[in-house]
């Protein structure tokens, strides 16, 4: 890359950097929420501008994710609500390293994984409760091999064999 090239890359990301710290430590104003999202979230409003910066963007996209849900995908959230409110603290640490991990993973891995979910969802529930037991029952490193052996000899992609009992 030429010098004038590096430079005006350089200026572009040194005059990016302070409009990118002001959106990490400016929130969302009440006044800026539209109708619907102020009405959802009504009952932050009092203290909404005592609650952090991220807070509040967080709650002000999900509020725009509700808002734009049917009445199917609304159920469906609020069971996966009721079902993180009755977790232990220790399972949603648990839970929210797992999806860490998952994000960690590159591109192909994390398509791979989806495709094997969504291969378990297709199986008939008695098929996938057989197959929850028999993890359950095993030992760590029965589960490694069970693992690696479905990884067969490329890492990262799922072998689509049907699993030889273990």
């Amino acid at each position: 890359m030429n010098k004038l090239a590096t430079l005006l890359l350089a200026l572009l990301v040194l005059g990016a950097a302070p409009a990118l710290a002001e959106e990490a430590t400016t929130g969302v104003a009440w006044s800026t929420l539209d109708e619907p999202s102020q009405a959802l979230l009504a009952g932050q409003k009092d203290r909404w501008d005592s609650l952090p910066p991220e807070r509040q963007r967080a709650m002000a996209e999900g509020a725009k994710r509700w808002l734009a849900m049917d009445g199917v995908g609304r159920a469906q959230a609020n069971e996966r609500w009721q079902h993180w409110r009755s977790m232990t603290p220790e399972q949603r640490e648990r839970l929210r390293k797992g999806w860490q991990r998952f994000r960690d993973l590159p591109p192909e891995k994390q398509e791979a994984l989806r495709q094997a979910y969504q291969r378990f969802m297709d199986l008939p529930p008695e098929r996938r409760d057989a197959l929850r037991e028999r993890w359950e029952q095993m030992s760590p490193e029965e589960r490694r091999r069970a693992l690696t052996r479905r990884q067969g000899s490329h890492p990262g992609t799922v072998d689509k064999r049907p699993c030889p009992p273990c």
